[in-house]
């Protein structure tokens, strides 16, 4: 993988916060059952993706942001472009879009807790010839 020099790109290309080489994830978010599966360290640099033990409780709150997006969107998107539809239409509407946005308010949650609270600083450096422990 090619390294990101952009932290924000990092970010969305969910790439370890210390190298930005490394996936934060194991497997695809289309994965239904393997979509939250994170390795314990960088592939690529070693960095630990979970500080402490507890880290991503935090990640409650950011999900939770995300979730009132996805809701206020979803609803008003469906008032302008569906001329205001009955309750039903809003309810099974706005369920079934949390429903398939659900792995990327997860992952994208994950990432900002670790970017943001997990006191690791991008090093241009680090990945060059470090290899992770297995």
């Amino acid at each position: 993988m090619s390294r990101i020099d952009s932290s924000a790109l990092a970010l969305l290309a969910l790439r370890c916060p210390r190298c930005h080489e490394g996936p934060l994830f194991k497997h695809s978010a289309l994965s239904i059952t393997k979509f939250d599966d994170m390795p314990e360290n960088c592939p690529v640099c070693g960095q630990a993706y979970e500080p402490e033990p507890g880290f991503y409780w935090g990640a409650m709150f950011i999900s939770y942001g995300f979730a009132v997006a996805v809701f206020l969107v979803t609803s008003v998107l469906l008032y302008f472009l569906a001329g205001d539809p009955p309750l039903w239409v809003y309810i099974v509407t706005v369920a079934g879009v949390s429903l398939l946005t659900t792995p990327l308010v997860f992952r994208y949650s994950r990432a900002l807790m670790l970017y943001l609270f997990g006191g690791v600083h991008y090093e241009p450096n680090r990945a060059t010839g470090v290899q992770a422990k297995q």
